[in-house]
């Protein structure tokens, strides 16, 4: 019901607006305040809510198979335990494969590495370095002597990395167990809540949570798509190129492209490396170039495009919030910082739906009837 209100004067309707102004900025300080405190409290427990939701990403990929053995009357402890096992197995299966084809592989990589040392060694002797064999074991011997000097400092780089390894370890298998736990209780979460909390609220929580579910399968799908697009177009330049270790070089940028920045990094990096020590130096270049090529057509293209499609968010928000998330956090920070922006749409959209269902209510009232009287949340 619509209702013209007239100013006495000027004065009572600036008043008017100021004080609306003064009440908006205070419910947004008051909300700012709040989404900080939220941002303190995990990252000050951060070493608990990484396992949780590395575990619901995880959940996400083992749950379809343990629900349709769920459906076949598999109790659902043993269906958790099968895809857990099955998942392990698979995922160990692989890295066995890459080992394997990397040690058959070694003796023909380090005969290239020795030509392409003797082939360095030719050119820098030759103009313009000119360089005699003393001036190259003097140059080596200075780099060892660097090396010994910093052998501090590199001791305490690697106890640094052993402790994040640590750590991961840990992390790792924690959340594996919470998967487990996760794919077992799972069906009972959405009635423990609606019981805990209420029919009414539990209503509007449950149907929350079971479109985030929906958006986390999403992101796991989107993020698989690209991290095999990014595997087939190098592995194919490697093959073309002649590269070998083809095969496990694809295997582990398929790997590395679920973890941000450093996966691909590092998975591209080995290729070019690869291809140096191998093809030479001009093969490296035309595989670096691939790679370069390829990760920022998918970091910068193809992955906002998939992600905003299947996560129904606009590719520059895809974009802004893994820059965030970045800042804030990390590498982890980057690779949750997609879902959880997804996740925060759906509350967000949900609760413009609510709204809007509940202005549909009052505007649909007979006129001389108040809104307080009438109005009925949606259930």
């Amino acid at each position: 019901m619509e209702r013209d209100r007239r100013w006495a004067d000027k004065g009572e309707a600036i008043g008017h607006g100021v004080s609306w102004l003064a009440r908006w900025s205070l419910r947004v300080a008051l909300a700012a305040l709040g989404f900080w405190m939220v941002f303190w409290l995990v990252g000050k427990l951060w070493v608990v809510v990484m396992p949780v939701l590395l575990a619901l990403l995880i959940t996400t990929v083992l749950w379809p198979p343990a629900r349709w053995m769920m459906s076949k009357g598999l109790n659902s402890a043993l269906a958790a335990t099968i895809v857990l096992l099955v998942g392990l197995g698979v995922l160990g299966g692989v890295i066995a494969a890459i080992s394997s084809s990397i040690a058959s592989g070694v003796p023909e990589i380090a005969q290239s590495a020795q030509r392409a040392v003797r082939q360095l060694q030719d050119w820098a002797s030759g103009p313009p370095f000119n360089l005699r064999d003393t001036d190259l074991d003097r140059l080596i011997s200075q780099g060892v002597d660097q090396i010994q000097s910093s052998i501090g400092s590199i001791a305490g780089g690697l106890l640094t990395g052993a402790g994040a390894v640590t750590s991961g370890l840990v992390t790792g298998i924690v959340a594996l167990l919470l998967a487990f736990f996760f794919v077992k209780d799972g069906m009972r979460f959405t009635p423990w809540v609606r019981g805990l909390i209420g029919e009414r609220a539990g209503g509007h929580v449950t149907t929350v949570l079971e479109r985030i579910w929906v958006t986390l399968g999403s992101f796991i799908r989107s993020q698989a798509i690209v991290s095999l697009i990014d595997a087939i177009f190098i592995g194919a330049g490697l093959m073309i190129l002649g590269v070998p270790l083809a095969v496990p070089l694809a295997a582990l940028t398929f790997l590395g492209g679920f973890i941000p920045i450093i996966g691909a990094f590092i998975a591209g990096a080995l290729a070019v490396l690869v291809a140096l020590v191998s093809n030479g130096l001009t093969t490296a270049i035309i595989m670096l170039i691939i790679v370069i090529v390829v990760q920022q057509v998918e970091g910068n293209v193809l992955q906002p495009i998939l992600q905003s499609r299947s996560l129904r968010l606009h590719a520059a928000v895809v974009l802004l919030v893994v820059t965030a998330g970045t800042s804030l956090y990390g590498i982890a920070g980057a690779f949750f910082s997609v879902p959880v922006a997804a996740a925060v749409a759906v509350v967000v959209r949900y609760l413009g739906e609510v709204i809007e269902a509940r202005s549909v209510m009052v505007t649909s009232q007979p006129d001389g009837d108040e809104p307080g009287e009438t109005e009925r949340s949606p259930e």
